[in-house]
């Protein structure tokens, strides 16, 4: 074991990064801290992780200081966490000039394999000179188990499928200029790729695939996240019942999902499952990055609760595998990006029923205390969609006076008679201006 350390650090040193695609993704500057990588398979964790080590190398760190480690090698099978500190004595064996006098930075993938990593990963933080990034996969490395597992030594960096930003990088599309000075023609261009973004989504690998390629990968990732991050993990006892769950939260993206009809619907089809076990199958179908879910806007714990919850895909090409309406469902796709948008930037969504029984999409409360009620719509063309999206904004303002009203829509280069204090913008742009 020692020997195979060694050697692993020693190609790890020797070893050149990827080509990748950058990715926006927020990282913690909080010192002493190890920042998890978590997001859903296939998002590019790893990528990203090579990514970090390329740009630290860029700020001035030298290569050797930069040790890349993946735990997920059939050579390594039955290492323990007794093992974990020859992988540390190896490295400064290697470089003792190091220890205790330059910063190390470890980025150990996949570490979640070993049994016990968590105090040796805290350790680690404790007595040496070192900077750690972890990652692995979403079955064994969650959000809770994160802030459990290193008592509050570790902070997390999101890695989502590719926002549209990063979608039009990776094509090489990317605007050097914000996009309110692109021609028109570029606009347009813009535009036509949107389309194709929501209809395909973001994961990486998706990009040049045919049709039906991106629909085997999708439905193997789902399948995999499905059985690896959630049957296999949490012993479930009625995948049936979470499948058909699945189906309809991916199905509907966008629409609102109650556990209490869920519940009555499965016993009309004679299948006994308690509520406490959906709402339980819902929680882990998150913790897996399969669906993000927003509660109702309200003061009260028990509004928030009882009321039915709006669900999103991790990714609008998800979308296609579940619809069965046979309709593009553009809006329905946009808001969903529009959700992620946000999620990536830190920002805390609930959507707002209004007293009349319409809704608006978004109450967005970002971090600097600002306020936002956004509506998100394919189009404004029709006189009768326009009269509601306006309705429900303005109805919601008078509850919320502080938030910004703002209607989002694929085109709005139509003029479209909007009353001010509403702003309208096209998706591209707002996506693109988004930070």
């Amino acid at each position: 074991m020692r020997d195979l350390l060694r050697q692993k650090i020693i190609d790890s040193l020797a070893a050149k990064a990827p080509s990748y695609t950058r990715r926006d993704v927020r990282l913690p500057r909080i010192p002493k801290k190890a920042i998890a990588v978590i997001g859903p398979r296939r998002a590019g964790k790893t990528t990203f992780l090579w990514q970090v080590l390329t740009e630290r190398h860029a700020q001035g760190f030298d290569r050797n200081a930069l040790v890349y480690f993946n735990f997920e090698d059939e050579r390594l099978a039955g290492i323990s966490s007794s093992d974990l500190p020859i992988l540390l004595e190896e490295y400064f064996r290697l470089h003792p000039e190091r220890r205790d006098r330059q910063k190390v930075i470890f980025f150990l993938d996949e570490i979640q394999l070993v049994p016990g990593w968590e105090a040796f990963t805290r350790r680690l933080l404790d007595t040496e000179k070192v900077e750690i990034f972890i990652s692995g996969s979403s079955a064994k490395l969650l959000s809770r188990e994160v802030a459990t597992s290193m008592r509050g030594r570790g902070m997390e960096a999101l890695v989502f499928p590719f926002s549209f930003r990063e979608f039009l990088r990776q094509k090489g599309m990317e605007p050097e200029v914000q996009p309110d000075r692109l021609s028109k023609a570029k606009r347009s261009s813009l535009e036509k790729k949107l389309l194709e973004y929501l209809v395909s989504g973001g994961f990486p690998e998706t990009g040049e695939a045919n049709v039906r390629d991106r629909f085997d990968l999708l439905r193997g990732y789902v399948d995999t996240m499905l059985l690896r991050d959630v049957i296999e993990r949490y012993s479930v006892s009625h995948p049936v019942a979470l499948r058909w769950m699945l189906r309809q939260l991916l199905g509907n993206a966008g629409g609102t999902f109650s556990v209490n009809k869920f519940y009555n619907n499965l016993r009309a089809q004679g299948i006994p499952v308690a509520k406490d076990t959906l709402h339980a199958y819902l929680g882990h179908l998150e913790d897996a990055f399969l669906v993000r879910t927003l509660s109702v806007a309200a003061e009260s714990e028990r509004r928030r609760m009882v009321n039915p919850r709006k669900a999103y895909p991790i990714d609008p090409g998800l979308i296609p595998l579940f619809d069965r309406s046979g309709k593009a469902n553009l809006g329905h796709a946009l808001e969903t990006v529009i959700a992620l948008e946000m999620e990536r930037a830190g920002t805390e969504l609930s959507y707002v029923r209004n007293e009349s029984g319409s809704e608006v999409d978004f109450l967005a409360r970002h971090y600097d205390g600002r306020q936002e009620l956004i509506q998100v719509c394919a189009d404004l063309d029709s006189a009768t969609t326009r009269t509601r999206e306006i309705r429900a904004l303005t109805e919601a303002a008078e509850k919320y006076p502080q938030a910004g009203l703002h209607i989002i829509v694929l085109n709005a280069d139509i003029a479209h008679d909007v009353p001010k204090p509403i702003h309208l913008h096209t998706a591209s742009t707002w996506l693109l201006s988004h930070r």
